[in-house]
């Protein structure tokens, strides 16, 4: 999972993209990166680590140009490697192209084959390259047919802006797997990026999805859309249930109100006695207080967290995850004592930071803890843009709801229903992936599963 943010401006936004990829930061911690037009040239900052770690002032003084776009990065293809952040930017026929992408292709690695059979040289391990390599190839002299022979080639998730000359580019793929928003100011000034906050930081007013299959187009004539055929719609329904901000609005879905209903309807499905329900922050919270709110047991604080560690799942290996947890989380010794907890949190991948929290919080003194999970259980891996893991690594995936109690200690273990989850997006339910869930790939990803054998 990443973030992407594009800005079309009269004036310079470098400071503006770097604010915004603060407020999308969630998406990504491994790397961060800008790349601005300055009417002449493209300049590229990017590097390892945080945004605020990788831009000062001196950066900004480099950094000027009214056209930019950023990144925010966490590795779902070609490893954590600095050469691999993004944007990406290369030269071709005379002209600079620079893109930044959020999501996963499921055919890149046979289009990257052909491509270097062709005589192109690569210099990451990304599936973002072979986009980039596509629409610089098909580029004849019209950017919108060649993002378009670009879009008939890629197969999977993606989430696309890219500058070219003086323009701002965006697409989507025509499933519209990722989030991809638009948003355009008083003054102008045009803003599309992966969640609605850096829209809503920055200052825009009429804010609306980019469309699946749609190819934005931002220049001094102003906007310009057209389309690419459309498929049903697939978006990711793990987005609201972990990824996106809590005040995220996606696709028509608010992440808050989500999670919160989520809670509701588990209490109604799987009720128990217990003197406190306690969320797993920050993404659990929402869950836990329409839990609590449902059940009429108490929400409290169990669990303080240390509100500049980042996100436990993102994190490359098994090891840095454990420790993070630790890190990040610790149970709450006053609050825990002698009680009965509702543990409840938005998922449960590979078991490993739910089994770390509840004997810590036995150990603090809790009687019981009995965990609730506002998602169904994760039973196959994502291909389009989560890091989820092979099917043997997933816990659901190779035990029973009983066998996974056991596992990470818990009193009691139960997820919300698949109808359950589908009721709480007041959406209609075939317009969402739900993959990681029930193994129903819309886009089949035949060369990635070969890989995993």
């Amino acid at each position: 999972m990443c973030g992407v943010i594009g800005i079309y401006s009269q004036s310079n936004v470098s400071k503006k993209l770097f604010y915004g990829l603060n407020s999308l930061q969630h998406r990504g911690q491994e790397a961060s990166g800008i790349c601005v037009f300055d009417g002449k040239n493209m300049v590229l900052d990017k590097g390892m680590g945080l945004v605020y770690d990788n831009f000062d002032d001196e950066s900004f003084i480099k950094l000027k140009g009214n056209i930019g776009i950023g990144h925010v990065r966490y590795a779902t293809a070609g490893g954590s490697y600095e050469y691999n952040s993004q944007p990406l930017l290369a030269f071709s026929k005379n002209r600079e192209f620079a893109l930044a992408h959020n999501g996963n292709l499921v055919n890149h690695k046979s289009i990257r084959r052909e491509l270097e059979d062709e005589g192109m040289l690569f210099q990451t391990a990304i599936d973002t390259e072979v986009i980039l390599s596509l629409v610089a190839k098909y580029y004849k002299g019209d950017i919108i047919e060649a993002v378009k022979k670009t879009m008939a080639r890629i197969k999977g998730a993606y989430s696309v802006v890219m500058l070219f000359e003086d323009k701002l580019v965006a697409f989507r793929d025509p499933y519209g797997f990722r989030p991809l928003l638009i948003g355009r100011a008083k003054n102008g000034e045009v803003i599309i990026a992966s969640e609605n906050a850096p829209l809503e930081i920055i200052g825009t007013d009429a804010i609306r999805d980019v469309e699946p299959s749609e190819i934005i187009v931002v220049d001094k004539k102003g906007i310009h859309s057209e389309f690419f055929e459309k498929e049903k719609n697939e978006h990711c329904i793990f987005e609201y249930v972990y990824f996106a901000r809590t005040d995220a609005t996606l696709d028509g879905v608010n992440s808050y109100n989500f999670r919160r209903r989520c809670g509701e309807i588990l209490s109604k499905e799987a009720p128990v006695d217990a003197d406190l329900v306690i969320a797993v922050p920050d993404s659990g919270t929402p869950g836990a207080m329409g839990y609590a709110q449902e059940s009429g047991i108490p929400f409290a604080e169990g669990l303080v967290k240390n509100r500049y560690m980042g996100r436990t799942f993102i994190k490359p290996t098994a090891e840095e995850r454990e420790l993070s947890v630790k890190l990040k989380l610790n149970p709450l010794e006053t609050v825990l004592r002698d009680k009965r907890i509702v543990l409840v949190d938005d998922s449960i991948v590979r078991g490993t930071t739910s089994k770390n929290l509840i004997m810590r919080m036995k150990k603090a003194g809790a009687k019981e803890v009995h965990m609730r999970i506002v998602s169904p259980p994760v039973k196959y891996p994502c291909y389009y843009g989560i890091d989820t893991p092979s099917r043997k690594k997933l816990i659901a995936a190779n035990y029973s709801v009983e066998e996974m109690r056991e596992k990470i200690g818990a009193d009691s273990l139960a997820f919300i229903s698949m109808e359950g989850m589908l009721d709480a997006t007041l959406m209609k339910k075939d317009v969402f992936c739900k993959a990681c869930f029930n193994g129903d790939y819309a886009v089949e990803p035949k060369e990635l599963v070969e890989d995993e054998k």
